[in-house]
């Protein structure tokens, strides 16, 4: 007897054939996908390298910029750091101390050992050298080491010369005292003689060589200083430098132990740091961008 099949089998091996073809199809499909999806990642991962490539020249050099223009301008803005509010404040130093800047023609001899003085003293930019004295004696302020060695101002013509007082000689006990303030305002190796007498007062020991160190810097008071004096007069007082009816010298904007002004200068030089670095920071970011 012969058998047949009834139509809800062969729709059932159809179904199921039909789905285990619609599997395969999605296996393969997978498989074909996979090796796709590797590629693209492949691909960004490449796309991303270059870039990187790129940029990495540009964001060097931008860094190399910055670089530069902040130790460009290092020294302007450490001038105005912490450091520079740790320095003393400013001072007057009256020279050669209670002996006072004289000379004696009868004993050919000075008052004071002044490089002896000088040796026990620290100097900075804004303090001011007192020099009590009279007319028989000059001052003669300068870094010219020539005119030092020399004993002679007469034909040096650099602005860091100065002549102070008469300098009249003679020596015969009758000389009006006076008080002579002159600022610091030279750093590095200062000079000072009396060049009266023809500069036998200079050779006979009147004289001194100092080593002015930064310190706070120039107040504001000394930044732009008046011309100076080259006559042979008693020169006026230092702008800071206030003369009592003594003869002293009070302590003034720039002179004494006040140190203010000195910091005040400190704090804009500190300002003006600060924007520096700021052009910096926009000088690195406009070159990334132009990149």
């Amino acid at each position: 007897m012969c058998s047949s099949t009834s139509p809800s089998r062969s729709r059932t091996k159809a179904r199921i054939s039909q789905h285990s073809k619609d599997r395969r199809a999605e296996h393969i499909r997978t498989r074909q996908r996979t090796p796709i999806s590797t590629d693209s990642a492949r691909t960004r991962s490449s796309y991303l390298a270059r870039s990187m490539a790129r940029l990495l020249p540009s964001a060097v050099a931008a860094v190399a910029i910055t670089a530069a223009v902040l130790v460009a301008g290092l020294p302007a803005a450490w001038a105005a750091s912490p450091a520079a509010d740790d320095a003393p404040p400013y001072r007057n130093h009256t020279v050669g101390g209670t002996d006072g800047w004289f000379f004696n023609v009868k004993t050919n001899a000075t008052s004071g050992d002044y490089s002896d003085w000088a040796a026990g003293e620290t100097f900075y930019l804004g303090d001011y050298l007192i020099f009590k004295t009279n007319d028989n004696s000059s001052v003669v302020q300068t870094t010219n080491a020539t005119t030092y060695a020399l004993c002679d101002a007469s034909e040096d013509l650099e602005q860091t010369t100065s002549i102070y007082g008469g300098g009249g000689g003679g020596g015969g006990g009758l000389e009006q005292n006076s008080t002579i303030a002159v600022a610091l305002t030279f750093e590095g190796t200062n000079y000072f003689f009396s060049e009266a007498d023809g500069g036998v007062q200079c050779q006979q020991g009147m004289r001194f060589e100092i080593k002015v160190e930064h310190g706070q810097g120039l107040p504001p008071s000394l930044e732009h200083p008046s011309p100076a004096p080259k006559g042979r007069v008693l020169a006026p007082p230092p702008a800071g430098t206030a003369f009592s009816g003594t003869g002293g010298v009070e302590p003034g904007d720039g002179a004494g132990d006040n140190g203010g002004a000195g910091r005040n200068g400190a704090c804009r030089a500190a300002a003006a740091g600060g924007q520096f670095l700021g052009l910096a920071i926009v000088v690195s970011l406009a070159v990334l961008v132009a990149t």
